[in-house]
This record gives structure tokens, sequence and C-alpha cells, in this order.
């Protein structure tokens, strides 16, 4: 009888188009023929990558003067995927300018959703900062949850962020 094991995905760092190193994280770039796919936030001891195609040398740009100017609008042919109504979670939080948030349950409400079903959408985000999913917080005001997580490294990165764009 043949035995199965399964082994968690980890995270490597050699299907990234880019490593490009910012003040919170390494931001590993994935792109496929002329969109972004991806970006991971990676350990801040990851060695950078140069961009090995225009598109990601693009991204690197438009990340870098989002890091200098919280209010940098992207302009980026996004392979977004997911389900409908993460879609049309993700198209929302698009539409929540720099320096100001919303909370899930706004969100929710607006789509006709619920608070935890936004929250599930904002952890499978696969393009962080271009689809701004730290700038959801929790009703009360507090940060809510990032990365699915709620405490711990993704906190700290989604506080670096807020306060980055001056909430």
């Amino acid at each position: 009888m043949n035995t199965v094991k399964t082994i968690p995905k980890i995270k490597t760092t050699n299907h990234y188009q880019a490593r490009l190193v910012a003040p919170f994280a390494m931001l590993g770039i994935r792109t496929e023929e002329d969109w972004l796919t991806g970006i991971d936030y990676l350990p801040l001891d990851t060695l950078p990558l140069e961009p090995q195609n225009p598109l990601a040398r693009e991204v690197c740009q438009q990340l870098n003067e989002y890091l200098t100017n919280p209010n940098f609008e992207f302009d980026l042919s996004l392979h977004m995927g997911g389900t409908i109504h993460q879609r049309r979670v993700w198209q929302t939080i698009q539409t929540i300018p720099s320096g100001r948030t919303r909370s899930y349950a706004d969100i929710a409400t607006q789509l006709h959703s619920a608070p935890r079903a936004v929250g599930q959408a904002c952890g499978a985000n696969r393009l962080p900062l271009v689809i701004p999913c730290h700038r959801v917080i929790a009703k009360n005001g507090s940060l809510g949850g990032f990365m699915n997580a709620s405490d711990g490294i993704p906190i700290a990165i989604k506080s670096w962020l807020l306060r980055h764009e001056s909430v």
C-alpha cells in the first residue's frame, strides 16, 4: 500500500520576478505576461532581486512611488483571481482613498454580505498595497485582522501602512 505524506506549502523565494525592500518587509513580486499576479510579504532578511522583466520593473517603480507618496494611485493590470464575492470586496476596497479607512461591517452592508466574509476576502487578497486591505478596520475603530492574523508581524505591517497614510 502506498502512503502519501502531505507537506505544508511553504513560500519560497524562487518564483518571484522581483523582490523589493520595503520598511516593513521584503515584497515578493509575481507577474505573468502583462499581469501583476501577486505581492507577498517576505521576511526582511530575504535577499532582494532586481526586476526580471519590464512589468516587474514597473511594479517596483509604482510600489516605490507609493512608499514615498502615500497618495500615489497604482495603474497596473491586475490578475485578481478569487470568487465573485471576493472580487466585489476587492473592487470596493480599491475605492477607499489613502488616509481613510472603512470597517468590515460598512463594506459588508454595502455589498449585502457579512463582516466575516469581507474579512475572509481581505485575507485572500493576493495583491496587498495595490488592493489596500490594510484600510479596512473593525467597526469599533481597532485594527481588526490582517493577512488572516490578529496579532504579530501582520498587524505591525498594517499599523505601519496606516501610519504611513496618516490614518
